[in-house]
């Protein structure tokens, strides 16, 4: 009778294999690392070896039960390999956060753990663990600002979040290009129903941590938004995202008529002026105003904030008069917990933002946007003439 290996045969063959040999090797060089510790880094320390003990270490490769570890009688050597008293090296703690950043579930991260060190974290050890970044997330959320941001986009998007029972919550969320054309999430808040009190409130605190000058805020068309941004900043200009309006504009129009209807829409805001764009937008009018008189009468009432773009720099209008700069950022957001039926508090959502948002900030900071920086001299040129030139400080 023959007999075959199973693939999970196979592979568990392959992990004990992998796992000697990191023994093998961790062992060697602790034999090594004692010998030059008392032969060339202390020769006036007399040697006296007592033989080895035995320990446990977790390893990202797996548990390894008998590691042994050389030892002297008076206890001089201590191995830089691991602290004397260290069960688990710390990339399980690293791996763990990481893994709750990429959207598993705490007892999805207890099942991994027990698979690959064959012990098992209930979902409240996991949670605890996370609970690494609890005083970091606090520290974020009240770190200075810088004072001036040439846009602000606006975005709400919602999670189930479990309080006493399961409802949806909105996560606000705010994106930034600074002065100097680099990209930044500058705040998240978590809580509520969206509301433009509720933005109110998020725009405040972001004042209070020092964001005090904006040209230009972003966001789609929440009723009381503007004047609630106005309120903070009186100075600033507003877009209304026209791809929101396109695609709310479409669901009032009939199939046979969207292409042609989004074609003429299309001329007003790719336009490359103003002036052009007001004249295309007498061609849509006149061409569909008997047919959908109330979608016409709307574009016409929110025009001059639909509009407001063309103010800016030719370079960056592309990035400006939409949110799909902020939108990315939501859909990773719901991306990352995806696999979760609800969040079991507001502390876990937080922790799963906290995490998106500087991951997205760092790799953000290391390059700046290619049109703002290149549109920099007139953006700066538009703050000393809305707000004065800002003082520059030794």
């Amino acid at each position: 009778m023959s007999t075959s290996i199973t693939d999970n045969d196979f592979s568990k063959q392959m992990e004990e294999l992998v796992l000697k040999f990191v023994k093998d090797n961790l062992e060697s060089i602790l034999k090594e690392e004692m010998k030059n510790f008392f032969e060339v880094e202390h020769p006036e320390l007399k040697n006296s070896k007592n033989g080895f003990y035995e320990r446990i270490l977790d390893t990202k490769y797996g548990r390894i039960d008998d590691l042994t570890v050389p030892r002297d009688r008076k206890g001089h050597f201590q191995t830089a390999l691991f602290d004397p008293y260290q069960r688990q090296e710390r990339w399980l703690g690293e791996t763990i956060i990481t893994m709750y950043q990429k959207g598993f579930s705490t007892r999805e991260l207890g099942n991994f753990i027990e698979r690959i060190l064959g012990k098992s974290y209930s979902p409240a050890t996991i949670s605890n663990i996370t609970d690494v970044v609890v005083e970091d997330i606090k520290e974020w959320q009240q770190r200075p600002l810088k004072k001036r941001y040439t846009v602000l986009y606006l975005d709400g998007t919602y999670l189930k979040l479990r309080r006493q029972d399961v409802d949806s919550e909105v996560v606000y969320v705010v994106v930034g290009i600074t002065e100097d054309g680099f990209k930044e999430i500058v705040g998240f808040y978590v809580g509520g129903k969206e509301s433009s009190l509720g933005w109110k409130e998020v725009l405040f605190d972001l004042r209070n941590r020092g964001l005090e000058e904006v040209l230009l805020g972003v966001f789609d068309g929440l009723t009381g938004l503007e004047s609630a941004f106005k309120e903070i900043y009186p100075q600033a200009d507003v877009q209304r995202c026209v791809v929101h309006k396109v695609r709310n504009t479409l669901h009032s129009i009939r199939k046979k008529d969207r292409e042609e209807l989004t074609k003429d829409l299309k001329n007003v805001y790719k336009a490359g002026s103003k002036e052009e764009a007001l004249e295309q937008f007498e061609i849509f009018k006149k061409n569909w105003k008997s047919i959908y008189p109330k979608v016409v009468q709307s574009w016409e009432e929110d025009l001059s904030v639909l509009l407001t773009f063309f103010k800016y720099p030719r370079i960056i209008r592309p990035q400006i008069y939409t949110t799909n700069t902020i939108e990315r950022t939501m859909k990773e957001i719901k991306k990352r917990t995806k696999t979760m039926n609800s969040l079991p508090s507001e502390k876990a959502v937080e922790k799963i933002v906290y995490l998106v948002a500087t991951d997205y900030n760092e790799k953000w900071n290391k390059r700046g946007i290619t049109e703002f920086l290149s549109a920099k001299s007139e953006i700066q040129k538009m703050f000393d003439e809305r707000y004065g030139k800002k003082m520059i400080t030794k």
